[in-house]
């Protein structure tokens, strides 16, 4: 695996940081689906489980979290090909293509486990809470509607005075923004209610550290698969 070290980056852009121009990024995604391909041909369960793939999958959880380059469900979980049905969209908002494509896999694989993937000093979350401070015009209507998602969440922290420490702030709208789009799920599609109430959906929030790595599962989660204290 290629790290964005090792791909060529070119400094002093507007961002602050180097940025990888467009066509080498397009060149080291050639190059690592080349690798990919080449590591099918070696015998090993890679390859077994990629030649059992376009018959159909069969994923076991879905997780709808966050586009966050740093949060990789397959890689955060250790699981393989085929193995999660994966959703990601900034700030793990929930919106109705979202909820369609739970509702998707929920019938069309049987899955039964959702969780909404969050993580520590989400972007989003620091979009929300400068738009409400300083609200800006130059903001596109798309970006807008992913904030506006997130609003509420914040807007109920604030209101209950916890503004003063932004730090602590921002972990409590991760968490309240995890619990809005879990809540979402599970009251706001007649199909997801009825898979929950009929066929066992579980929906569950869960927040990634960016400093440890550990995915702690704190809402939904019912108390006998609460892990042994």
């Amino acid at each position: 695996m290629t790290s964005a070290a090792a791909v060529g980056k070119r400094r002093g852009s507007r961002y602050g940081v180097d940025v990888t121009p467009a066509l080498t990024a397009l060149a080291a995604l050639r190059e690592g689906n080349r690798r990919f391909v080449a590591e099918l041909g070696e015998a090993g369960p890679v390859r077994t489980r990629r030649r059992e793939l376009p018959a159909g999958q069969e994923p076991f959880a879905i997780i709808l979290g966050c586009s966050d380059a740093r949060v990789p469900a397959e890689i955060v979980f250790d699981q393989g090909l085929g193995d999660l049905f994966v959703i990601r969209v900034a700030g793990n908002i929930v919106a109705p293509s979202q909820v369609g494509s739970v509702e998707f896999a929920a019938a069309a694989f049987g899955t039964r486990l959702v969780v909404v993937l969050g993580h520590s000093d989400c972007g989003a979350i620091h979009a929300t809470l400068e738009q409400l401070a300083r609200p800006s015009r130059e903001q596109s209507p798309n970006l807008r509607s992913i904030v506006n998602r997130i609003r509420p969440a914040v807007e109920g922290l604030i209101e209950r005075g916890a503004g003063g420490d932004r730090g602590a702030l921002v972990d409590q709208a991760v968490r309240a923004n995890i619990r809005m789009s879990a809540d979402h799920l599970r009251h706001g599609s007649e199909a997801l209610e009825q898979a929950i109430e009929r066929d066992g959906l579980l929906v569950v929030g869960a927040e990634y550290s960016l400093e440890s790595g550990v995915v702690d599962f704190f809402d939904g989660v019912p108390p006998a698969a609460a892990p042994a204290k």
